[in-house]
């Protein structure tokens, strides 16, 4: 079984950039290197991981950004959370690693708020209630 990262994208790792991206639970841990466009998710291609176009296009939103898309290889773990979680971790992820892999892009990744953490999380559920808010239905006989 080959390392993690050689199976699409040969290279030894040295001049890569590394960015972490974090969304609702998931996680997503993204490397960029020189190369010809292609990306890769847990050892699968974008389009058989991310089956809608919308996730597809917030992963690809950074590099269409930087205009990066077709010289930069990009190597993606995810875990945890949803399809949609993991898409947007993934955007963070990128447009980090991206902001490394070329600071002058900086300004342009930031212009599009891709270098925004979304930090909204699932409130907890609270005792006595049917979730986080909402209570039992009031019965007045």
């Amino acid at each position: 079984m080959p390392k993690l990262g050689t199976y699409f994208i040969e290279g030894n790792g040295k001049n890569d950039a590394l960015g972490t991206g974090r969304r609702k639970s998931a996680v997503a841990r993204v490397r960029i290197r020189a190369g010809q466009g292609r990306i890769s998710i847990n050892r699968r291609e974008l389009g058989d991981f991310f089956k809608t176009q919308q996730q597809r296009n917030a992963v690809l939103a950074p590099l269409k950004a930087t205009e990066k898309l077709e010289s930069v290889d990009v190597l993606i773990t995810v875990m945890g959370g949803g399809t949609t979680g993991q898409a947007d971790a993934c955007k963070l992820g990128i447009a980090r690693a991206l902001k490394i892999y070329d600071p002058e892009s900086e300004q342009k990744l930031r212009d599009e708020s891709l270098l925004t953490r979304d930090a909204r999380e699932v409130e907890r559920k609270k005792y006595g209630l049917r979730g986080a808010r909402r209570g039992t239905q009031f019965s007045k006989r």
